[in-house]
This record gives structure tokens, sequence and C-alpha cells, in this order.
């Protein structure tokens, strides 16, 4: 039985009408993998000798910090590792029992890339752990347990699929508390410390988390379980839809109607409210690059640059990035309208400009760090305005991976608003902007990097009209492949 599933999911990726698309961000995924990869295991080589040679403790080190080290795990599983997808409902009409289904789709998550990349990290250090004359039996219980927690963020993961309020509270009180123990105000960590110390010393209590992990694998099987039912767990919840007349939008005439349906698709479905809401995240991200919290590491002149493009396109780079995806669910019947691409278009193009000037905006404090943090950040927005609102316009007519809006309300579903396609595909956005500045930098200084990245960003702005009617165009000859694709379920 386990091999027929295989076999359904091998021929749903090969049939996908949007395979080709997806292979090509799969390809850009698999590097992706292979630099986290890298860098774990590069990280589990070199740590003990660096921990060792500041004078520190490795291994107690490592079990000081390694409750960051989870949640941290689970926050990031959280916005990249997707639901298992399983085409849960034409099953249930099948001969195959309902415990073969929920096991066949928690056992997908078992073997997430997302569990396994840890490896490269425990694997190495553990191994260096034994040869500088570490306890065996001691170093093997502290490796299996941290597994344990690792797999114990997976069935977790599975619970949150629509608690985005619970992570967005766990992501707020862990920043607290960083923030409480960099500062010398609290540290969390006095409490946790030894509870993971003693996974070393006493190797006893390795059976907690092995105990834990069962008790969660079993709750998530349970869970699922019991909703797995056409007309229950599987339904799709039925409301009525209030959103306002949104007479204020009418003074954009011909854009208005396009606009009311984005601001309404917005405030209605739980995975659009989603992008948004990790949006906003985005604001936070310069802290990292404008203050010494992660010391050295964002010390380059690129960087700022870089956190500039990155602090003030967060809605642009998370919702922009799925244009016309958003709208896959009735884009069929759009296109049997009148409707005018560019109209369409330009309304798109309209809501990423007023949320990237409103991101800009709440970007203002950031001159505590300085008028050149300011200059950046306002550099940075002209650039996202004229060059990257077009980028992702035109990213868009290839991505034609359609999106349920409802899928954050199913049991298997593809919550997963932000990810790391997403962010994959942002990545080349932001290298323009910092190879500018590097020209700059290395010629005349940073005002000339300044300018030449703000000089971009108008000259994207100058010739709007003809880039929009090159986009048009692209549309127009990918219309009907995006129409085939959006009526695939996967």
């Amino acid at each position: 039985m386990i091999k027929q599933f295989i076999g359904l999911e091998w021929k749903a990726f090969f049939r996908s009408a949007s395979f080709k698309v997806n292979l090509a961000l799969k390809i850009l995924m698999i590097f992706g993998a292979f630099w986290m990869i890298f860098s774990l295991g590069m990280m589990g080589v070199g740590l003990y000798f660096g921990l060792e040679k500041a004078g520190y403790e490795p291994l107690a080190t490592v079990n000081k910090f390694m409750i960051y080290y989870l949640v941290a795990d689970l926050l990031i599983r959280y916005m990249g590792q997707k639901m298992p997808v399983v085409n849960i409902q034409p099953l249930l009409l099948l001969p195959f029992t309902k415990p073969k289904i929920v096991k066949f789709a928690l056992g997908k998550t078992i073997l997430a890339f997302w569990n396994w990349m840890h490896a490269f990290f425990f694997v190495p250090f553990s191994i260096i752990l034994i040869a500088q004359g570490y306890s065996l039996l001691g170093v093997i219980a502290w490796h299996l347990a941290m597994f344990c927690f690792i797999y114990i963020n997976n069935f977790i993961n599975v619970f949150l699929n629509d608690k985005l309020w619970f992570v967005i509270s766990v992501a707020a009180v862990f920043a607290v508390l960083g923030y409480a123990q960099y500062a010398g105000m609290f540290d969390i960590t006095a409490y946790t410390y030894p509870f993971f110390q003693s996974l070393y010393e006493a190797q006893w209590t390795v059976a907690l988390p092995i105990a834990a992990l069962v008790v969660t694998a079993m709750f998530a099987f349970k869970y699922f379980l019991a909703r797995l039912y056409l007309d229950a767990g599987l339904a799709k919840k039925v409301s009525v839809a209030s959103g306002g007349d949104l007479g204020w939008v009418d003074r954009f005439g011909k854009l208005s109607t396009f606009l009311k349906n984005d601001i309404r698709l917005i405030l209605r479905n739980k995975r659009s409210k989603t992008t948004v809401i990790m949006s906003v995240f985005f604001l936070f991200y310069g802290l990292l690059f404008f203050t010494d919290f992660a010391g050295a590491v964002y010390e380059g002149p690129f960087w700022k640059m870089f956190a500039a493009v990155f602090v003030t396109g967060g809605f642009l780079f998370s919702f922009g990035q799925f244009v016309p995806s958003w709208d896959s669910a009735y884009y069929p019947l759009m296109m049997t309208q009148n409707i005018k691409y560019k109209e369409y278009l330009e309304s798109k193009w309209l809501l990423m400009v007023v949320a990237t000037v409103i991101s800009t905006v709440l970007c203002i404090p950031y001159i505590y760090f300085g008028w050149d943090i300011l200059i950046a950040i306002l550099v940075g927005a002209v650039f996202n305005l004229g060059i990257n609102t077009h980028l992702v316009l035109l990213g868009g007519a290839y991505i034609k991976t359609p999106i349920d809006l409802q899928s954050a309300k199913k049991a298997f579903g593809d919550k997963s608003s932000f990810n790391l396609k997403t962010l994959l595909l942002s990545l080349p956005k932001m290298l323009g902007p910092i190879v500018l500045y590097a020209i700059g930098q290395f010629t005349v200084g940073p005002w000339l990097g300044y300018v030449l990245v703000a000089l971009a960003g108008i000259i994207g702005f100058a010739f709007r009209d003809k880039v929009f009617n090159q986009i048009i165009k692209i549309y127009k000859s990918e219309k009907y492949a995006t129409l085939e694709a959006y009526k695939q379920n996967k």
C-alpha cells in the first residue's frame, strides 16, 4: 500500500502542469539546501575548536544556548516546511484505510530535509566530542536526545498548521528573553542549561525526550485521524464575508475594482493574512545589521544596503512574489471578462508601492543608529519602488503554482505563505543594489554607491510604461499555460 502511495505522489509530481516551473524552483532550492548543509557541517566541525580557543567549555556552551537553537528551528520550519500534501479526499473513496493515509502523510514529514539536515551539525560535533575524550555513552545519549527534540519540533509544527497567533507569541517571548539575556537583566539559560547538560552527565534522562517524542507523535496521529472525514475535517468552512464597501479606494478609478478585490482577499483569508503579518517581521530584520547584536558577522560595507532593501520590501517580496497566484481560484473567470492586463497589473504594482512606502516610514526610527542608515533605507526603498516592483511582477508570469487560500484550515494544507522558495526568488533582487553600491564603494566612496542605487530606481520609474508593456506581452504569451496550471490541485 505504501508503494501505491509513493506511485501516486510520483505521478502527481511529473504530471503537474507547472512541473517545469516547479522543477526550476526545486533546482534553486537544492542549491540553498547544499548551502545550509555546508554551513551546518562547518559549524559542527569548527564549533568545538572555536569555543575551546575562546576559553569556553564546548559542550556546556552548546547546551547553554540549545533552547534558542530549538526554538529557532521551530520558527524557521513553520515558515519554510510545508505540511505533507496528500490528495486526501480522493483517497477516502478508494480502498485505503484512514490510519494508512495518516501514517503515510506524517511519515513524509519524518523524511523532510528540515529534520535530517541537523545531522550535518550534530554528527560531526558528536564525533569530535568523542575524539576529544568525552564519555562515549554520554555523547550518544546527548546526541539521541537532540534528535528527539528535532522530531518533536517536527510534530509540533504539524499542530501549528493554523496557529499563527501561537507562533508569533513564541517568537515575541523569546525575542524579549534573548534581549533580556543580552542586556544582563534575565538569563533563561540558567534554568534550561542544567537539563540539557544532564542528558550527557546522567544518561538515563534521555528517556524523557524519547517518551516526549512518542507522546507527541501519537497525539499528531490521533489529531488528524479524528479529522479525516469528507463532511467534517476536510470540509471547507463557509462564512458570511464582510469587508466593507471600501469606498475610499474609488479615487483610483479603474484600478479600484482590483484594489478592492486584493484588500478583501487580504482581510478575509488566513493564507494572505499570514503573509502580511510575516512581512511585518521584515521591519525588525535591520536590528541584525544596524546594531552590534550579531557581533562582527554583519560588519561588511554591503550589509547595510542588503538590509535596507530587505526591511522596506517585506510585503513586496512575500505578497508580491505570488502575483497572480493569489487569484488562481478565480483567474479563469477573470480571463473570460473584459479585463485589461495593464489595469490588473497596475493595481498590483500600486498595492506594492503603497506597502513599500508605509514600510519605509515605519523604518524611520532606524535613524537612531545614524544618518547613513536612514539614507541607505531611503535609497533601498527607491530601488524597490523603481526596479523590484517590476521584477516581482515579471517573475509572477512564470510562477504558475496555484494558491489555496483556505489551505491553512485543512489538515494537511499548504500553509507556507513565506517559505524557502519565496526567499530564494528574492535573493537575485537584492544582488542588484549590492552590486551597484559596491561599484560606488570601491571607486569613489559610499555616497556614489547610494547615488547609483537611487539612480537605478529612478530610471525604473522613468521607463515604467515601457517595462509594463513588455511584462504585459509576457503575461499574454503565458496566459493559457497559466490557466492550465491553475487547474491542478498541486
